[in-house]
C-alpha cells in the first residue's frame, strides 16, 4: 500500500489576476507533489481560490456586476493560469462551493455552541483590502501595518473566537514539534511576536457586507475569512462536523501547507487553534516560503513592476519560467526576478547547459553509431567521475526535496549535467571516431553521456515536466529509474523535439520593453521623466567651473569608504544605491553610475566620497553623500588602494 502525502497552496483570494509572485506558490507546490509521486507516493494536491470579503463586493459593484459573477470570472483566469504553468492538483475548491460553505456553518455552529465562540462588539481601526481591524498601537500614522494604506475607524457587532484558550497548548505543541513550521526562523517569530505575549480573541464575523457565509441563525453577520478560508483544507476532503468523509480519513491529517511567509501567523496559529478546538489532528508541517520581488522590491502594480506568468510563458516558455522560478527562490528568504536576471539564466542553464548537451549528444550518436545506443564496455578515464555525478545528483534531489530546499535540488541536477558537458570535452569523441581503436572507446562515451541524460530527464520531471518528457522520448525510453545504467543498448533513438533556443538579449529586451509601455503606460511616464531630469542635470556639468580659493577647496570632506552592499535602484536605469562604511559612520549614497557598473563590481572596493554633502532625495530615497568619478560619457568610479584605511580624509 502506498504511503500517503495531502500537499496544499494557500488558496489566493480572488480579487484579480495572479502575479508570478503568487504563482510562485503553486509551481513549488506542484514540483513538490510531482516529485513525491515519483517516488511512489500516494499524492493528493489541493489548490483553489478564496472567494468572499469587502473587497470583492465592492469590486463587483463597480464592474456593474453580482459578486458570483465577479468571482467566477477571475476564478477561470486563475485555473487558466495554474494550467498554464504545468500545476498537476487534484483538485480544486472555491469557497463559495455549496458544500464548503455548509461546512462552514456547521463548523462555526459547532464552536459556538461549545463556547469557543462568543458575540461581542469590536471597535479599531479598519483596512479595507486587508479586511482587518487594527489596535491603536498597531497603526502608524493612520496607515495599516500591513499594506500601509489608509484605515479608517469603525465599531461592529462580531463574534470573537477564544484564541487565549489554546494558546499554551499550541506553544508546547510548537516547541515540541520543532519540524511544525519551517523555516526555523519563522517559527521564532510566531512564539516570540505573538504567542508569548498573548493572543488576543479573535474577530471570525463582519457585519459591514454580506458577501459571505451567513452566520447561522443570525444571517445580518458572515463569516469571515479564518474560519471561511482556511478550513477548506479539510473541507475539500469531505469533511463536516457530522461525517469525516473518505479522502478526510485517508488524507488528513496534511502533510505540509505551502504558503507565503506573509500568512504564517494565520496558519500557524490561528489555524491550529481551529482545529484543536473541533477536536481534529494538526497538519504536519507548514512551510513558509519567501516572496519573489521584482529585483528588490515587492511587486505593485502601482510601480509598474508586475510581472504576469502568462506574459512571462509567452517570452521563455513554461519550462523556462518554472526553472527560473524553482531555482532562483532560497529555502528561507525572498527570491529576485527581473528579465535580464531570467534570459541570462535561460541561456546559461537551458540553452547552453542543458540542452546543447542533450543536442550534441544525439547528434553525435546519430553520426557515430546511425542512432543505436551503443553497447559501453570497460571503465576508463573520467567515467567514473561521471557516474559518481549522476549518482551524487540523485542523492543530492533527494536530500533538497524531502527537506524543501527546492533550489538546492534543481541545483543538483545542473551540476551533473555541467560535468557531462565536461566529460566531452575530456573524451574528445570527435577523436576517437577517426580510428578503429578510437570506436571502441567511444561506445562507452556515448552510451555514458545518453545515460546521464537520461537520468537527469528523470530527476527533472518534478522542475520542468514537459522538457524532461521531450528528452526521454527522443531517447526512445520509458525506464524511469534512478540508477546508471538504465538506458537499453541496441534501441534506436528517436527525433529530439526543439528544447531551448538561444535569446538573443537585445531583442528581447526590446520586446519587452514594448510591451510593458503598453501595460504600464503610468509608470514609463515617470521613468521618461526621471531620465529627462537626470539628463538636465549632467548638462550643468558640461562647462568649467568657476576658480576658488584653497580655503573654498578644503570645504568638501573627502573620505576613503568602503562598499559593504549595492544594489539597483528601481525604475531608474542610471543609479546604483551604495552602503558605504566611513569606520566612524554608514552612509546610503546613491550614485549615477548604473550604465557603467555591475553592483557586485563595487561591493568590497574602496571609493573616494564626499561626507559632508548635505542630504537629498534621489528616485524617492536619501542619498548622504557623494562618491567621486570622472567622466560623463564612460563613467570611472575614484577607487582607493586596496590598504588605505576607512574614514581617512582625502588630502
Amino acid at each position: 500500500m502506498k504511503e500517503k502525502f495531502y500537499i496544499t497552496t494557500a488558496i489566493p483570494y480572488c480579487s484579480g489576476k495572479p502575479h508570478i509572485g503568487n504563482t510562485y506558490e503553486v509551481i513549488l507546490t506542484d514540483a513538490i507533489a510531482r516529485y513525491k509521486r515519483q517516488r511512489g507516493y500516494d499524492v493528493f494536491f489541493l489548490t483553489g481560490t478564496d472567494e468572499h470579503g469587502l473587497k470583492i463586493e465592492n469590486a463587483a459593484k463597480e464592474k456593474g456586476i453580482t459578486p458570483k459573477q465577479y468571482v467566477d470570472e477571475v476564478c477561470d483566469r486563475v485555473k487558466g493560469i495554474w494550467k498554464l504553468v504545468g500545476a498537476s492538483y487534484d483538485k480544486f475548491i472555491r469557497t463559495t462551493d455549496a458544500y464548503h460553505e455548509e461546512a462552514v456553518k456547521g463548523i462555526f455552529k459547532r464552536l459556538l455552541d461549545q463556547g469557543d465562540i462568543y458575540k461581542g462588539e469590536y471597535e479599531g481601526w479598519y483596512c479595507v483590502p486587508d479586511e482587518s481591524f487594527f489596535t491603536d498601537t498597531q497603526v502608524t500614522d493612520g496607515k495599516c501595518p500591513d499594506c500601509g494604506r489608509p484605515v479608517q475607524r469603525a465599531k461592529e457587532e462580531a463574534y470573537f473566537f477564544r484564541m487565549s484558550k489554546y494558546a499554551d497548548r499550541l506553544l508546547k505543541h510548537i516547541e515540541d514539534n520543532p519540524e511544525f513550521i519551517e523555516p526555523e526562523a519563522r517559527a521564532k517569530e510566531m512564539i516570540n511576536n505573538f504567542i508569548k505575549p498573548g493572543l488576543q480573541d479573535l474577530c471570525v464575523t463582519r457585519s459591514s457586507f454580506t458577501w459571505g457565509v451567513p452566520v447561522p441563525g443570525d444571517e445580518k453577520h458572515v463569516i469571515y475569512v479564518w474560519i471561511d478560508a482556511l478550513s477548506n483544507y479539510i473541507t475539500a476532503m469531505g469533511y463536516s462536523v457530522d461525517e469525516k468523509g473518505e479522502l478526510y480519513s485517508k488524507y488528513w491529517p496534511c502533510d505540509v501547507h505551502v504558503i507565503g511567509k506573509d500568512i504564517v501567523r494565520f496558519h500557524t496559529i490561528y489555524w491550529p487553534i481551529l482545529l484543536m478546538a473541533l477536536g481534529e489532528p494538526l497538519p504536519k508541517k507548514i512551510y513558509g516560503h519567501g516572496w519573489m520581488n521584482f529585483g528588490v522590491d515587492k511587486m505593485s502594480k502601482s510601480r509598474g513592476n508586475v510581472m504576469y506568468a502568462d506574459d512571462l510563458v509567452n517570452y521563455f516558455g513554461v519550462d523556462g519560467v518554472r526553472y527560473y522560478a524553482l531555482s532562483e527562490m532560497p529555502y528561507s528568504a525572498d527570491g529576485s526576478i527581473t528579465y535580464d536576471a531570467l534570459i541570462g539564466k535561460y541561456n546559461t542553464d537551458l540553452a547552453n547547459n542543458l540542452g546543447n548537451l542533450v543536442s550534441r549528444t544525439v547528434a553525435m550518436n546519430k553520426k557515430y553509431f546511425e542512432g543505436v545506443v551503443p553497447q559501453p564496455g570497460e571503465e576508463q578515464g573520467p567515467d567514473a567521475e561521471l557516474k559518481a555525478a549522476v549518482l551524487e545528483a540523485i542523492a543530492g534531489v533527494d536530500k533538497g526535496m524531502e527537506g524543501y530546499h527546492v533550489a538546492d535540488a534543481v541545483g543538483c541536477v545542473f551540476d551533473m549535467l555541467r560535468r557531462a558537458n565536461k566529460y566531452i570535452d575530456e573524451t574528445t569523441p570527435w577523436v576517437l571516431a577517426k580510428t578503429e581503436e578510437g570506436r571502441v572507446r567511444l561506445k562507452t562515451v556515448i552510451y555514458n553521456l545518453l545515460e546521464s541524460i537520461r537520468v537527469g530527464a528523470c530527476l527533472l520531471i518534478p522542475f520542468i515536466p514537459e522538457t524532461a518528457e521531450k528528452i526521454l522520448s527522443a531517447l526512445s525510453t520509458d525506464n524511469r529509474r534512478l540508477e546508471f545504467g538504465g538506458l537499453e543498448s541496441g534501441i534506436t533513438l528517436g527525433e529530439l523535439a526543439p528544447l531551448f533556443a538561444r535569446i538573443d538579449e537585445a531583442k528581447m529586451m526590446e520586446r519587452i520593453a514594448a510591451d510593458r509601455e503598453a501595460a504600464f503606460p503610468t509608470a514609463k511616464a515617470e521613468e521618461k521623466q526621471e531620465e529627462a531630469k537626470a539628463e538636465e542635470e549632467e548638462k550643468e556639468y558640461e562647462a568649467l567651473a568657476p576658480q576658488i580659493t584653497f580655503d573654498e577647496f578644503l570645504k568638501p570632506d573627502l573620505r576613503v569608504a568602503k562598499v559593504l552592499d549595492c544594489v539597483a535602484v528601481p525604475k531608474s536605469k542610471k543609479l546604483l544605491k551604495l552602503q558605504l562604511d566611513l569606520g566612524f559612520d554608514k552612509r546610503q549614497v546613491l550614485s549615477g553610475i548604473a550604465k557603467f557598473y555591475k553592483p557586485e563590481e563595487l561591493i568590497g572596493r574602496k571609493v573616494i566620497m564626499v561626507a559632508n554633502l548635505a542630504p537629498r532625495m534621489m528616485n524617492g530615497e536619501e542619498s548622504n553623500g557623494m562618491v567621486l568619478a570622472t567622466g560623463e560619457k564612460d563613467v570611472r568610479v575614484l577607487f582607493a588602494a586596496d590598504d588605505a584605511v576607512i574614514g581617512d580624509r582625502v588630502c
